[in-house]
């Protein structure tokens, strides 16, 4: 087994290689004036199994397209299997069609990897699971929220609140109290389908003099994490924090989540930027050494 750090994971394929005991193999990469990408394997995979680690955050396209090009060239170059691990799925919210009309980008970029060649693939945390039946190819979602968690913990944060901002995200904070033992709950959200205003009701939490962490799977614009730490903060929560798996942090989000009274915002290296303080390698490597 050997393992490919793309372009857009080169510290975390990296990490996965550490926690594995295998080889990493470097690739010759850079992107043309006009946008486009060049990619080289600089050392022979004839034979191997190839881990591919690739996230598609911002910039997805561009990214998306390098781990297409990546797992196709793979098997060209004769590659006995290619795992695919991408740790945050570009276009994954898009999973069903809410109005009449709407393109299912989700199950699309599935079909997508599984044609330019991948054997298995891996993504963590994805935003909705019935994804992975989209694939034809042995497909597992991981979970980077007890890592999280154990970081509030090893912070003096036990017995905190792990507080879900909607109903669909409510296991992930079930999974994080496990560790911090507080209790969880979750808030009630409404969102404009056509416009993407968010809409929560103020629902009556036991906070009062308490620490409370707000988890999810992911922050993009920050609207809906936001909205939760001020009702958490209104209601008397001590200390509140912001925790999330894949931390896109767009525009203004940062801004926006601190004003309303969080003391930090947490997230892991599936999106590698300044908020990224938990890896995920671990979790990826324990998964990967136990495939066939």
């Amino acid at each position: 087994m050997k393992v490919v750090s793309g372009p857009a994971s080169i510290e975390l394929g990296e990490k996965v290689s550490e926690n594995l005991g295998v080889h990493n193999i470097p690739l010759e990469s850079k992107v043309f004036p006009d946008g486009e990408s060049y990619l080289r394997y600089v050392e022979e995979i004839r034979d191997e199994e190839v881990v591919l680690v690739q996230t598609t955050s911002p910039p997805q396209d561009t990214r998306l397209v390098q781990l297409l090009l990546l797992i196709d060239a793979a098997k060209k170059l004769g590659a006995e299997k290619v795992t695919a691990v991408v740790p945050y799925l570009a276009y994954a919210r898009q999973d069903k069609v809410f109005r009449s009309g709407e393109v299912v980008s989700a199950k699309a970029i599935a079909r997508l990897i599984e044609a330019a060649g991948a054997d298995v693939f891996f993504t963590v945390n994805i935003h909705a699971p019935s994804i992975l039946d989209a694939f034809n190819i042995p497909a597992h979602n991981l979970s980077a929220i007890t890592e999280l968690a154990q970081y509030f913990k090893r912070i003096g944060l036990e017995d905190a609140l792990s507080l879900a901002p909607d109903i669909g995200a409510v296991e992930i904070a079930a999974e994080a109290d496990k560790v911090l033992g507080g209790g969880y709950g979750y808030l009630r959200k409404e969102r404009d389908r056509v416009t993407g205003e968010i809409a929560m009701e103020d629902v009556k939490l036991n906070v009062e003099g308490r620490n409370a962490i707000v988890f999810d799977d992911i922050i993009s614009t920050g609207g809906t994490t936001a909205a939760a730490v001020k009702i958490l903060k209104n209601q008397g929560a001590k200390r509140v924090f912001a925790a999330c798996v894949h931390p896109l942090m767009i525009g203004e989000a940062e801004k926006r989540i601190l004003e309303n009274g969080a003391e930090g915002i947490i997230g892991t290296d599936c999106v590698k930027n300044k908020f990224s303080q938990v890896s995920v390698a671990p979790v990826i490597a324990s998964a990967v050494s136990r495939i066939d």
